[in-house]
């Protein structure tokens, strides 16, 4: 008999991950996964989804390598077995572009994507307004296909999933023994946590089955991903923006931008248009702590402000999450005689 009930609030990439690998590393656990919006309304289904990744201030590398290596591996595997069409997760080759060298022009996940090297000046002749670019083979994961095929695998784990909205912990406290918080932007209102903001992105949807490789410049606000079914062309990075209105003026920058590193998009059909709020943070929260419920104490594991690295990294922190129940179960003895 599943004798410990766990609740996850989220439906997002890292909530959905977080509930599989809870319940598939849990038989004893009896798994709901609660939010308000799913799939496709949630922020991680106009993700791009492209794997690689910055650098987070305050966490040792170590822990970030692991998180990045766990979720390269995960969705590497996906993307070499039978299930890539249906989850939505394939290899993407490419290229990130600089228009002057970079201090770090090895980053810490390049050991960990397929192929990494440096552009030659061959390759690189074709921008002329950048100096320094980077080739790899890397992952593409469209959350539009991998959160539906996410919710399967946690079903048939024996999760359950509920569809409400979650305004305070306290209503979570009598039904659940652990609460698991990947409400993203929402653990502002959930938690108070003042140190979460929104920056907004808005990207396209074109038609372009020509293009057939990745185009990033290092600034992080131009991109070209070309996908299974189309090319996501991008992109804002807007802080504290909270519009969720699509914007003409940033369309045509869009357009504009991306066309400069490849004409031919100058004759793509554009097919819709997204817009989204990361939910950054200084450092992603990936922590649990005991909190005061309705007279008695809960754990709450937190594991939400990715930012733009959601698809990411959200594998590496669910298994992290995992490490972190396995506390919570082993001290909840104890926490019953408190």
């Amino acid at each position: 008999m599943k004798s410990v009930k766990v609740v996850v609030v989220g439906a997002g990439v890292v909530g959905f991950s977080t509930a599989v690998c809870i319940a598939e590393a849990f038989p004893c656990c009896f798994v709901t996964l609660l939010a308000e919006k799913f799939s496709p309304d949630t922020t991680s289904d106009g993700a791009a989804g492209i794997l690689f990744a910055a650098e987070f201030p305050d966490i040792p590398l170590v822990r970030q390598r692991r998180w990045f290596k766990d979720s390269f591996d995960h969705l590497l595997a996906i993307a070499q077995s039978q299930y890539s069409p249906e989850a939505g997760v394939m290899l993407s080759s490419g290229w990130q572009i600089f228009k002057k060298i970079p201090d770090d022009w090895k980053p810490f996940w390049s050991e960990f994507v397929i192929g990494f090297r440096l552009m030659t000046d061959r390759e690189l002749k074709r921008f002329p307004d950048h100096k320094f670019g980077q080739a790899f083979t890397t992952i593409k994961c469209e959350c539009l296909s991998y959160l539906p095929w996410l919710q399967k695998r946690f079903r048939k784990a024996g999760g359950q999933v509920q569809q409400r909205k979650v305004n305070s912990l306290q209503e979570l406290s009598d039904s659940y023994d652990i609460i698991v918080n990947c409400s993203g932007l929402g653990s502002k209102g959930l938690v108070g946590d003042t140190e979460v903001y929104p920056v907004r992105g808005q990207v396209l949807k074109v038609e372009a089955p020509w293009l057939q490789h990745f185009i990033r410049d290092g600034d992080g606000k131009t991109y070209i991903y070309p996908g299974m079914h189309s090319v996501t062309v991008g992109g804002t990075r807007q802080e504290g923006d909270w519009r969720l209105q699509g914007d003409e003026e940033d369309t045509k920058g869009i357009l504009a931008r991306c066309s400069r590193l490849e004409p031919s998009l100058s004759k793509a059909k554009v097919l819709s248009e997204w817009v989204g709020l990361r939910p950054c943070r200084r450092n992603p929260r990936v922590e649990w702590e005991l909190v005061q419920l309705q007279g008695r104490r809960v754990p709450v594991i937190h594991n939400y402000g990715h930012g733009g690295w959601g698809v990411t990294l959200a594998w590496g922190t669910a298994l992290d999450t995992v490490g972190l129940v396995r506390q919570c179960l082993q001290e909840m003895p104890l926490q019953a005689k408190l």
